[in-house]
């Protein structure tokens, strides 16, 4: 289990982001629901064909700055 949260508030922006940046991402891929950071963690690895690690990277440098457009 990671120690990884993304509040309800901060999804949709960050949401929008990892479109922006993946634009392969699905809705059905970018599901997620408080609580559920684990599986989302582990189906963006898979869709992205990274580790876990990168993607918690990613979505955490995300998340550091989400009024920022840059990607």
């Amino acid at each position: 289990m990671i120690n990884f949260k993304i509040q309800a508030q901060d999804w949709p922006i960050l949401k929008l982001k990892l479109q922006r940046k993946y634009n392969r991402l699905t809705d059905e891929d970018l599901a997620f629901q408080e609580g559920q950071e684990d599986e989302l963690l582990r189906r963006l690895a898979k869709r992205l064909h990274r580790n876990v690690d990168y993607v918690l990277f990613t979505l955490s440098k995300e998340m550091s700055d989400l009024n920022s457009n840059s990607l």
